[in-house]
């Protein structure tokens, strides 16, 4: 007999629900949210699973992996996909979320995820780590500049290490300021060290991998936004066709049509945010900064005369991101003339 069990994890215990291919249920029960006592439970109750659906979310990629290495047929589910249809029961419960999910499964209507790879996961940590330190080196900064203004000093241009000279010095007659500055900048360099340290495994990866920097040879791609490409992407085969990338990244714009109203909307911003913010980077340093002529810039510069440098920006950053899983796909490097990209 098919079976299709159904799991709404937390962090502590795991709702579990098993259902025949009627949709009758065959047992309801809890266990410890953990690979071995999941798959202890569903080799007692649930021995012919076809199909084991979870939610994505913090704990899936662990447990996917975990499930499938133990042979259970492990499945992440959208989780947009799965909050539509669970939005239907009157009651939410961790036991209905675990029914609606095996009824999801049971009729295969929902989407779903790939799960990357831990390595992946390791490199996307990485970089989201590197960012969070940044944003808060750079917050700590802006707050001692905000403290300074009140008294009317100004720090102005320094960057770099500078920054805490540039401090010390307007501070250097007042005591009390020097008192209330000092433990900031303390944390502001500490802060400054540990993105050094991450910036400097960041390259370490980038050395050892060959995809990174085959993609580094396309315009406005560093070795950040390479890391962060292939470590969101993945798996290149996993998309039918290239064009399908810039979807994945959010970076196409909504529609919407009903009746006789049809028209686009904004970019989804769907997919990872870390990663569809960096192709937007590479686009504006390909259009602002970049001096060496290549057809994707002609291409982005004669887009902005028509539609604005900001659209254009956007369009730039999904061609880069199709062309970078082209290259990948293909294990060339970026083709600068028009011709040979033709």
């Amino acid at each position: 007999m098919e079976l299709y069990v159904g799991l709404d994890v937390s962090l502590d215990m795991t709702a579990v629900c098993v259902l025949d291919g009627a949709g009758r249920v065959v047992w309801r029960g809890r266990c410890s949210s953990t690979p071995d006592a999941i798959a202890r439970v569903i080799r007692e109750h649930a021995p012919t699973a076809v199909r084991i659906g979870l939610e994505a979310g913090q704990l899936s990629t662990w447990l996917v992996h975990e499930l499938r290495r133990l042979g259970l047929p492990a499945i992440c589910l959208d989780a947009r996909h799965a909050k539509a249809a669970l939005s239907l029961q009157i009651n939410k419960t961790d036991d209905n979320d675990a029914l609606g999910r095996a009824q999801i499964v049971r009729t295969e209507w929902y989407r779903e995820v790939a799960v990357k790879s831990m390595d992946s996961q390791a490199v996307r940590v990485l970089l989201m780590a590197r960012a969070q330190l940044i944003s808060q080196r750079q917050t700590t900064a802006n707050l001692i500049r905000g403290f300074l203004k009140t008294f009317g000093l100004l720090v102005g241009q320094a960057g770099g290490g500078r920054f805490a000279t540039r401090v010390r010095e307007l501070t250097a007659d007042s005591p009390a300021l020097v008192a209330i500055v000092e433990p900031l900048l303390t944390v502001w360099q500490s802060l400054r060290e540990q993105v050094a340290e991450l910036d400097r495994q960041v390259r370490v990866r980038a050395r050892e991998d060959a995809r990174v920097r085959r993609l580094m040879t396309a315009p406005g791609v560093g070795v950040v936004v390479a890391l962060a490409y292939t470590a969101v992407i993945d798996d290149p085969a996993r998309f039918a066709r290239s064009s399908s990338v810039g979807a994945y990244l959010g970076l196409t714009p909504r529609r919407y049509q009903s009746g006789e109203v049809d028209y686009d909307g904004h970019i989804s911003r769907c997919g990872d945010s870390l990663l569809r913010s960096y192709p937007y980077e590479a686009a504006n340093v390909v259009l602002s900064r970049l001096t060496k002529p290549s057809w994707l810039k002609e291409w982005g510069e004669a887009l902005a005369k028509r539609i604005g440098a900001r659209k254009a920006k956007v369009a730039v950053a999904r061609k880069l991101a199709v062309v970078l899983h082209r290259m990948w796909m293909d294990e060339q490097e970026f083709r600068w003339s028009p011709k040979t990209a033709a």
